[in-house]
């Protein structure tokens, strides 16, 4: 089930693809179908990806968008730029946080828009899903475009325990 946008494709991301992309990058092309862009290997390399989140990736048998996310796969290149998806599953008041990032050499060019769009969209289809929100640095930077870009509205500033101080964005059903 992957959501097809004007450029791209995201793609449900395994856990399996996302462990071999971490730790064996070599075989990612082999297992997933398609290569990954240099930045996005770094991406999920981070120190910002938690522990828990990669304990947690060990133990799921298969994908979930929710908890997984999609690979953003350029549709002329074949290959995955970055990647798109929720911190979770719907809370109890039908909130979902959107996230995304594009490798270095793919920003700029309208991906994230298309990807948080799809995000947005994907979310709505859902009928448990009622409001989604984002966060971004507490500064007007790309990702703060990307979202007006996406009709969501800046509506406070806010301090996440993991991110420190951050703006906080939303769009409502």
């Amino acid at each position: 089930m992957s959501l097809e946008t004007a450029r791209l494709s995201l793609t449900p991301a395994s856990p399996a693809h996302i462990l071999t992309l971490m730790e064996q990058p070599e075989r990612f092309e082999q297992m997933a179908g398609f290569p990954a862009d240099a930045g996005l290997l770094e991406m999920y390399a981070s120190e910002d990806v938690s522990p828990e989140w990669i304990a947690a990736l060990r133990l799921a048998p298969e994908p979930d968008p929710w908890r997984h996310g999609f690979f953003i796969v350029h549709r002329g290149d074949r290959a995955a730029i970055g990647s798109a998806g929720f911190k979770g599953p719907p809370d109890p008041n039908g909130t979902v946080e959107i996230a995304y990032g594009i490798a270095p050499r793919f920003e700029g060019q309208g991906y994230a828009t298309e990807a948080a769009a799809a995000l947005v969209s994907f979310a709505f289809d859902a009928a448990a899903v009622e409001l989604v929100c984002a966060h971004t640095l507490p500064t007007a930077n790309a990702s703060t475009r990307v979202l007006t870009k996406c009709g969501f509205r800046h509506v406070a500033s806010v301090v996440d325990p993991d991110d420190g101080p951050v703006w906080r964005w939303e769009r409502g059903r």
